[in-house]
């Protein structure tokens, strides 16, 4: 299917906590239905992943469950979101994953049982496919086994399924460098959205066989992949920006294939898609420091359903395990949503205009986030015929807002970064009308040694 018209068509509509579309877990936790639920996302300290490893690694996983949850019982959480992204080995070997994946759910299972802690696993397979290179992206070694972690843990009783597709990265990875546009379009909204409509109408078939929910995925390798490289002073912030805005054009791919949220955390362009489709999603901001620097601290929790703080080593600090730490700082934040929601429309409309001015102003990553903007950005998707010009509307849309903010003095753009929202919109200007043509076009100048087309149906 492809969206046509928004979910939410109002900023005011656009808040934390409240989707028209909620999703209700097993455990009878209601995402999107007026609660802000916190999302704890966590990994292995710094270690080899063996065959004879694993059991210390299982004794991390059990460690970890068992600290957080009993932190989060101390706090009397109403319910919690436990993500497992898995590492590369752990996909490569879908029986070590799913052995993780059964300690995660033993443990959550006890503890519902033992207190009545509501929870729910999400499930993260890593994307192998790019350890081949060129890809494969439809077929082999890699897909397979991925595939078959998710047919298991979905089976095992894993409820969210979700991954940080790599589909289009090859490319994408270059066109960050040379600051192009045009071959960042292609690469996520010709390439990318390929790669998304076969691996998600695949995801949510497994989803659909064992009665749980295909959840989202995230442009996380290429919208975060910038907001790093601008972070670190080698791109520009406002070409990072366009970028976010170009990748929910790809995101979006997920839900028209079947996906319900919530989206996963670390996809900044949330807030559109939950525009959009009117999903609950995930987000993360100041508490993701543990894992990345971004200018979204706080702009992030303004449209979220679940927060998060995207990964967090399982080492030890003064206060206990981070993992268990990052626990008591998230329950405490969405306390403080969750305070916000029981005020009513007064109370959140209060609460997010702060969250939303703390950033809005100081970045234009932030600035595209504000919801009177996501909604600009979220009507030029649907308002297109096609997913390439789609991104084309999205990056003028994000341009044309980045320009009027700076001349109205509530954003601040760098002197030296100002000539670029000229010549990214001279670039989309430049662009062939027509789909096939701008394919044509963009494989002229990829570099086939990196890139297989064919793996992508071109």
């Amino acid at each position: 299917m492809k969206y046509q018209s928004l979910a939410i068509d109002k900023p005011e509509s656009l808040i934390f906590g409240s989707a028209p579309k909620p999703l209700t877990t097993r455990s009878g936790m209601v995402i999107g239905g007026g609660h802000v639920y916190p999302e704890l996302n966590f990994t292995l300290p710094s270690m080899t992943i063996t065959a004879d490893t694993m059991p210390r690694v299982l004794e991390h996983y059990k460690e970890i469950i068992n600290g957080a949850l009993t932190r989060a019982v101390e706090l009397e959480a109403e319910g919690v979101v436990i993500e497992f992204e898995t590492l590369p080995p752990m996909t490569e070997f879908p029986e070590w994953g799913l052995s993780i994946a059964r300690v995660l759910l033993d443990g959550m299972r006890a503890f519902e049982s033992a207190t009545g802690l509501k929870s729910v696993l999400r499930m993260t397979p890593n994307d192998n496919r790019e350890f081949v290179r060129p890809p494969t992206m439809r077929s082999g070694y890699y897909l397979d086994r991925m595939l078959q972690l998710f047919e298991s843990s979905a089976k095992e009783g894993a409820e969210l399924l979700s991954i940080e597709s790599v589909g289009g990265k090859e490319l994408h990875d270059d066109a960050l460098v040379n600051g192009d546009l045009a071959a960042v379009i292609f690469s996520q909204c010709c390439v990318g959205v390929r790669d998304m409509r076969y691996l998600w109408t695949t995801i949510s078939e497994i989803a659909s066989r064992h009665g749980v929910h295909a959840a989202g995925d995230t442009a996380c390798g290429f919208g975060n992949t910038a907001m790093v490289l601008a972070e670190q002073k080698m791109i520009p912030r406002v070409f990072a920006a366009t970028v976010r805005a170009v990748s929910a054009v790809r995101s979006l791919v997920a839900y028209e294939c079947g996906a319900v949220g919530p989206g996963k955390d670390c996809g900044y362009e949330n807030p559109f898609l939950k525009a959009i489709t009117g999903y609950p999603m995930a987000m993360e901001g100041k508490t993701s420091a543990c894992a990345h620097l971004s200018p979204l601290g706080n702009i992030a929790a303004a449209t979220c359903d679940t927060w998060s703080n995207e990964s967090v080593q399982n080492i030890k600090l003064l206060g206990g395990m981070a993992p268990t730490c990052y626990m008591e700082q998230l329950i405490y934040d969405c306390r403080m949503m969750n305070e916000a929601v029981n005020d009513g429309k007064e109370g959140i409309a209060t609460y997010q205009r702060w969250t939303v001015r703390s950033d809005a102003g100081l970045d234009p990553q932030a600035y595209i986030l504000t919801p009177t903007n996501v909604i600009r950005i979220a009507n030029a998707i649907v308002s297109a015929k096609d997913h390439y010009r789609a991104g084309c509307a999205a990056a003028l849309e994000a341009l044309a807002i980045m320009r009027e903010g700076s001349e109205a003095g509530c954003l601040h753009i760098l002197e030296r970064e100002k000539d670029w929202l000229d010549t990214m919109e001279e670039t989309v200007g430049e662009l062939p009308e027509n789909e096939d043509d701008f394919i044509a076009e963009q494989l002229a100048f990829a570099d086939r040694d990196k890139f297989l087309a064919a793996e992508y149906g071109l």
